[in-house]
């Protein structure tokens, strides 16, 4: 009890700060974990903006979801597809894919900047910067001036140092064994 208090009384406002975290690595879960952190967040009714770049397209489980939330919760969720109807690769971006995550990304700016949200969830982001289609220095000087009670998640593979440095959370997911391994496909409601 005493331990704890002396904690506060160090950082009286530490559930008012926000933080920047990362969810990277080649394993399965990164979008999914900042799924669920959206939906922890929505259920204390934070204000949730989730940009999905790289993601276009209909097909998605937890779009289907988010669509059937209560008119109460869903009100506060903004979900934007940044992305075409396809996964992008090094060899196969165009300049669509370019100017739907940039779109993506001018949307996210204005967000952090205008403080319109408690979370945002850049799902992807570090696959856009990866590509080169998203700047890392103009990212992380936006993440280094974001309002201090903001939280802000990046996912994605290949997080770039830069990313994971100014991070106050990094977590990285690598698969010990997949099932993809074996020859078995994305599943519906598994996979998307």
């Amino acid at each position: 009890m005493v331990e704890n208090l002396e904690k506060n009384l160090i950082n009286p406002n530490w559930a008012q700060h926000g933080y920047i975290q990362v969810y990277t690595g080649n394993g399965k879960g990164k979008t999914t974990a900042s799924l669920g952190l959206a939906m922890r967040a929505l259920g204390r009714d934070w204000k949730v903006l989730i940009i999905m770049f790289t993601k276009g397209g209909d097909d998605y489980g937890e779009l289907n979801s988010f669509r059937e939330l209560s008119p109460k919760i869903s009100s506060n969720l903004n979900i934007v597809q940044a992305g075409l109807d396809r996964i992008v690769y090094f060899d196969n971006q165009n300049e669509d894919d370019y100017k739907e995550i940039k779109k993506g990304w001018e949307l996210a700016k204005n967000a952090i900047k205008n403080h319109e949200y408690q979370l945002i969830i850049l799902d992807e982001a570090n696959i856009a910067i990866d590509l080169g289609i998203l700047d890392v220095d103009e990212v992380v000087n936006v993440l280094k001036n974001k309002p201090e009670e903001m939280e802000i998640v990046l996912t994605g593979r290949n997080a770039h140092p830069k990313i994971i440095e100014i991070a106050h959370l990094v977590s990285e997911i690598n698969p010990i064994k997949h099932y993809w391994d074996t020859g078995i496909a994305a599943r519906k409601g598994i996979e998307y």
